[in-house]
């Protein structure tokens, strides 16, 4: 299980630096219209893919209490 979080944490990673590329990508101005389109659409499936990414972690966070017993987050 410890290795599919990192894993996890990995795809997370990359789709970030993906997004990063994108927005420096578009905040060039270089790309035509249509490309600027193309980038954004990538982009809000990238972020689609982060969001579900980050609720698939936040479900598996446990809390310990003070008598450190496990509560999900």
């Amino acid at each position: 299980m410890r290795g599919k979080t990192m894993e996890e944490r990995v795809s997370i990673e990359q789709t970030f630096e993906q997004l990063d590329e994108l927005i420096r990508q578009l905040e060039s101005g270089e790309l035509s219209l249509e490309e600027s389109f193309s980038a954004y659409e990538k982009g809000l499936g990238l972020v689609k893919q982060c969001r579900e990414s980050v609720d698939e972690v936040e479900k598996k966070v446990l809390v310990l209490d003070e008598s450190g017993e496990q509560h999900e987050f």
